[in-house]
């Protein structure tokens, strides 16, 4: 629980509560609101109950409190509010919207809602907000108005839904017999709390009314005109409950008015920021917790929840002309940073939180998306000291990746697909492919079995990856590691603790990601192997960079590019 909710806890129904509250010894409150996030803001001031007001659910909407918002918009919202708040809710139900059958049909629906009640005023429909015009405004017909009641009465399922008859003789300047005539006619038919309302701003009328009706029923009454009395005269008097009918609607309005005025003249926002909510108190009146915790629960075996670290320090060698104010991954590729078409690749595949390890112009790195850390120490430095910058936060399933890639998106799709604790990517393109798209081939990968691609589903583990294509004495490589390593599960760990026994090396701060894959192997973890033939690239030179553009022309929706220019790299 909240520690600004309410401590008090209950097995009652809120149609239950409701009518406790109705009929309570106590003098209690209900506290208007008129949508999910005003609800919730009166169940932690520790209000009991809540009133839907009209007046206040129609402002919010922009319209006038004249019927002009349907009954089926209201009762809609009415949702809204009790998904946010368990409170029981009276709704300032206008006259029923409509005659007895629209009355029937009302109570259903905010039954079927979890409304605990509903109050209906004896005017017209449509009706007119009582501050308008009062004694302009006709009043049903006594029977009428009682044979509503009834309806509503009858339709209800649950015994403890409320209907609240709300009087307007007074607002009318019918007077005092008549509201009282009305109210006990109003009783006797089945209502389960008279409302009296008065427009003067003394407590006169509520309180000769009250005298006169001598507890017959519940009371309920609506100070917003006479909001100067002190609550405890209307203890004295007997009152039941007390409605603040329009305040949220109100003080939100007025504080919108001041901070928009403020924007607007002032074209900045650093005189209003400190006076306002932040937006951490929005998420949290949200209940932004609650779906965090809910993700990890039910998202813990889903790639919804995936991660990715980007290798992203250096300049680039063999493209110092290009990257003189930024680093390489911010080099446009066919009209957006290359980056950019990186966390978008990952984006697409519900790869979500995206760290990019920064170092040369780490200033320049556009920060939208992702998180940024950075190695400080990049020129000196090689790929595995980036990667420790960032592989403590290594607490979902990950993607490490080089940042100089571009690929088609089911080369992602398959590796996080992956249930391995740590798979890669090959291509198994030759090496002759290879040197005619790319300059730069390096990362050498040797597998338990080459690339047959007629065949799917077999098991394809990696042996060792290195930059000399004759490692391997007498067997030449099966292709070339991409740049990128799905780690899932407990390779988590195996990984970090791979990494820090490397950290002990004198030569850690020149170990590359090969290394890595090495080191693991040697440590006696398998890593499978995903082969693609293609479809990808790497920006290593500026041959490389004239390329990629061509190559990211052909992701982008209806190219009409040629697709076998990305498939031999």
């Amino acid at each position: 629980m909240n520690a600004r909710e309410p401590s008090f806890v209950t097995t009652l129904s809120r149609s239950a509560r409701l009518r406790q509250m109705l009929t309570s010894n106590e003098l209690e409150f209900l506290m208007e609101a008129h949508n999910g996030i005003s609800a919730r803001i009166a169940r932690e001031a520790g209000f009991k109950g809540i009133w839907g007001s009209g007046l206040a659910i129609s402002a919010q909407y922009g319209v006038r409190d004249n019927n002009e918002a349907s009954w089926t918009q209201v009762v809609d919202t009415l949702e809204f509010m009790a998904d946010a708040s368990d409170l029981p809710i009276l709704l300032d139900g206008d006259t029923g919207y409509g005659n007895f059958n629209n009355v029937r049909r009302l109570v259903r629906k905010l039954e079927q809602r979890g409304i605990a009640g509903v109050c209906i005023e004896d005017k017209q429909f449509p009706k007119t907000n009582s501050f308008i015009k009062g004694e302009a405004q006709p009043l049903a017909d006594i029977d009428e108005f009682c044979g509503k009641i009834k309806a509503g009465k009858d339709s209800q399922t649950d015994e403890h839904f409320s209907i609240v008859a709300r009087v307007e003789a007074l607002i009318a300047g019918w007077g005092m017999d008549e509201a009282l005539k009305r109210a006990e006619a109003y009783r006797q038919a089945g209502a389960d709390a008279i409302l009296i309302h008065s427009k003067l701003s003394r407590p006169d009328e509520i309180l000769e009314f009250a005298r006169e009706w001598a507890g017959r029923g519940p009371l309920v009454i609506v100070p917003t005109k006479y909001y100067s009395t002190p609550t405890e005269v209307f203890r004295n008097a007997g009152i039941s409950t007390v409605i603040w009918a329009n305040h949220q609607i109100r003080a939100a309005t007025s504080a919108m008015q001041a901070v928009v005025k403020e924007i607007y003249e002032s074209q900045t926002l650093v005189n209003v920021e400190d006076r306002i909510a932040t937006v951490n108190e929005i998420f949290r009146l949200q209940d932004a917790d609650e779906y965090s915790e809910a993700e990890e629960r039910y998202l813990s075996a889903s790639r919804a929840s995936g991660s990715a670290i980007v290798l992203a320090a250096s300049r680039g060698k063999g493209l110092e002309a290009v990257t003189t104010d930024r680093p390489k991954v911010m080099l446009p590729i066919a009209g957006k940073p290359l980056l950019r078409w990186l966390v978008d690749a990952f984006k697409k595949q519900g790869v979500n939180d995206i760290t990019v390890v920064g170092g040369y112009r780490a200033d320049a790195i556009d920060t939208a998306g992702i998180k940024l850390v950075v190695n400080e120490h990049h020129e000196g430095t090689g790929e595995l000291t980036s990667l420790a910058c960032a592989i403590d936060g290594l607490n979902n399933d990950t993607v490490i990746s080089y940042g100089d890639l571009l690929f088609r998106s089911y080369i992602v799709r398959d590796l996080v697909e992956s249930e391995a604790p740590f798979s890669v990517v090959v291509d198994s393109s030759t090496v002759a492919e290879a040197g005619a798209a790319n300059q730069s081939v390096r990362d050498f990968a040797w597998c338990s079995s080459a690339d047959d691609r007629g065949l799917f589903g077999n098991k394809v583990l990696l042996r060792r990856v290195s930059n000399n294509e004759a490692d391997v004495k007498g067997e030449a490589p099966h292709g070339r590691w991409i740049g990128l390593l799905n780690v899932r599960g407990e390779g988590r760990e195996r990984l970090q603790a791979v990494v820090n026994t490397l950290r002990a090396r004198a030569d850690f701060d020149s170990l590359d990601m090969p290394a890595l894959l090495n080191a693991l192997l040697e440590a006696g973890e398998e890593i499978e192997v995903q082969y693609v033939h293609g479809h990808w690239r790497g920006v290593n030179d500026l041959e490389d960079f004239r390329r990629a553009g061509d190559f990211a022309h052909e992701q982008t929706p209806l190219a009409q590019g040629d697709a076998a220019g990305g498939a031999a790299q």
